[in-house]
């Protein structure tokens, strides 16, 4: 079974690579970009068939190493 982890910056958090990004696309003439957050993906292939369980193992190693929970929020994706 395929999984995608998603962490972004919780909201009012600074991102200074953002903003690094969000100048370099400005200086490369892309022009219209009022911001960018920049986050983290995480595509893991988890073993087994039962789509419950796979989610609470990814949250847990969300909770515990893929995420810091006080300023980044995560979103957990299974596609069987």
């Amino acid at each position: 079974m395929k999984a995608r982890v998603t962490v972004t910056l919780k909201t009012g958090i600074l991102d200074p690579q953002g903003k690094a990004i969000e100048g370099a696309l400005r200086s490369l003439g892309v022009n219209g970009v009022a911001s960018v957050r920049q986050g983290k993906v995480f595509d893991i292939e988890i073993e087994g068939s039962d789509k419950a369980a796979a989610e609470a193992l990814l949250k847990q190693a969300a909770d515990r190493l893929l995420a810091n929970t006080v300023i980044e929020n995560y979103k957990v994706e299974v596609v069987a």
